[in-house]
């Protein structure tokens, strides 16, 4: 039986269900495999090097480092491969709405059924582009808050360390250097980077994040001021400093910073994030120090108006001193009255004494008259009498003694006669109740129940059962009590 369904002549071949090869076809079934490598050869040998001018949209970076995007115009789009190798060595990063010249090579992705560029080299077109990528970086930098005027601060104003951010071979360390030794001398740190070119800008943001991150009292001191500068030249040439690394690393530094990026009349992202911005290298030198001659006058000035100050404090102090001496009375008249006193005093001190001796010798005449011996040898006797007739006599001290002893014996027989235990040798007994009370009635024994009676001979314990006259009851047996 045929596998195949009859056909004329006239078959074309749609009909039939198994695919023939036809002897002599030249024209064999390709795989799909075989078609993709074939189209790749084909699409790479014919546009192995291509420059490509378009839009940049969708651009992003993998965790891997390499770059997708698609570069697109107003009627096709063409999607773009950046390898991690070619986007490290990219001058910008590429942002969309950006018009840019991709350098590179076609080839297929057969997975996805696609063509698509290898990019090599990715260009701003023109310089148009490159000022639209500036102004939109710009504008998303300041949103952030990198360029407000609030997080400005102060520069010292005399740094004794000013580290320096640029180029050890161009003319604009020397100016720096020349400026500050005509100024002020200052202690000067360079980090030596490129300032153009590819890895500029990691240079510059390391240079400063590195200043930054000097101990203070490290081997290498720590400046008090950083200068980022470079020499004039065009966008392309300043592009470094306008990269989003290096403007952030200027914002966040902690050390206050000066910009002096190219000249007066070019500006860069780096100069709006900066503390202050210097038209130029060497004017950022003046801008970091003051002039020393100028210090030096100003501290002379200074001593001169301190000197006038005090002379002139020291004049007017006299002046006072003076005024008010005058409105002092003179020593002369202070002192009259204490003078004038002191000569009344001297004048009435020998008439005092005068008459106070007279006033001595008429009172020592009228006692002389009673100190004749005859009438004191009588007040002795009559002296020696009394003290004679006061003598000690041990009679009368005896008697007085005697009579206390009798007082003292009759007192200690009526003490021992009314001791309470007296009684008790006459058959009497004490009673004491709870506390050790004296019971003195009935009521109060009923109410202690249980007594002491005291005896001439001891004491014994007594209990209060009935009263006395009623009639005596034998006590009920108490019941057992079951447990």
């Amino acid at each position: 039986m045929s596998s195949t369904p009859p056909t004329d002549g006239n078959d074309t071949g749609f009909g039939r269900l198994l695919a023939e090869q036809a002897p002599g076809d030249n024209a064999p079934a390709l795989s799909v495999s075989e078609l993709s490598g074939a189209l790749k050869r084909s699409v790479e040998d014919a546009f192995g090097h291509v420059r490509v001018r378009g839009e940049v949209s969708g651009f992003k970076r993998v965790a891997s480092g390499h770059c997708y995007l698609t570069l697109k115009d107003d009627k096709a789009c063409i999607d773009g491969v950046i390898w991690k190798g070619s986007a490290g060595a990219m001058g910008f990063r590429p942002e969309d709405g950006i018009e840019v010249i991709a350098t590179g090579r076609l080839t297929t992705y057969p997975g996805r059924s696609k063509y698509q560029i290898i990019i090599e080299r990715l260009e701003l077109a023109g310089a148009g582009a490159l000022m639209a990528l500036l102004d939109q970086r710009r504008r998303a930098l300041a949103a952030e808050g990198l360029f407000d005027q609030a997080r400005k601060r102060p520069l010292p104003f005399l740094p004794r360390i000013i580290g320096v951010v640029t180029s050890p071979t161009g003319a604009v360390i020397r100016d720096i250097l020349h400026r500050l030794e005509d100024r002020c001398p200052t202690h000067v740190l360079l980090w030596p980077v490129i300032v153009q070119g590819e890895g500029a800008a990691a240079q510059v943001a390391a240079a400063v994040r590195g200043f930054a991150e000097l101990p203070k009292d490290g081997p290498i001191p720590r400046p008090d001021l950083i200068i980022v500068a470079r020499g004039g030249g065009s966008i392309e040439d300043l592009w470094a400093f306008n990269e989003e690394i290096v403007v952030r690393a200027v914002a966040e530094s902690p050390i206050p910073t000066i910009s002096a990026v190219g000249h007066e009349t070019d500006t860069t992202l780096c100069d709006f994030a900066a503390d202050v911005r210097a038209p130029t290298p060497t004017a950022a030198a003046e801008i970091a120090v003051p002039v020393r001659a100028d210090l030096l006058a100003q501290v002379a000035e200074l001593g001169l108006r301190a000197g006038r100050c005090a002379r002139r404090y020291r004049e007017r102090a006299g002046e006072r001193l003076e005024a008010t001496a005058r409105r002092f009375p003179t020593p002369e008249r202070l002192l009259q009255p204490q003078r004038q006193r002191t000569d009344d005093l001297g004048d009435r001190l020998p008439r005092g004494l005068s008459r106070r001796l007279a006033e001595a010798r008429g009172e020592l005449s009228r006692a002389a008259g009673a100190l004749r011996p005859g009438l004191l040898r009588d007040r002795l006797a009559r002296g020696r009498e009394r003290l004679a007739a006061i003598r000690f006599r041990p009679a009368l001290v005896e008697g007085r003694i005697a009579e206390r002893r009798l007082a003292l014996d009759r007192l200690w027989r009526l003490a021992e006669s009314l001791h309470p235990d007296k009684p008790l040798a006459r058959g009497y007994a004490r009673v004491e109740g709870r506390g050790g009370k004296v019971v003195t009635s009935a009521a109060q024994a009923r109410a202690a129940g249980a007594l002491k009676l005291h005896f001439a001979d001891g004491a014994v314990a007594a209990r209060v059962e009935r009263e006395a006259g009623a009639p005596y009851e034998k006590p009920k047996p108490q019941q057992p009590k079951l447990l």
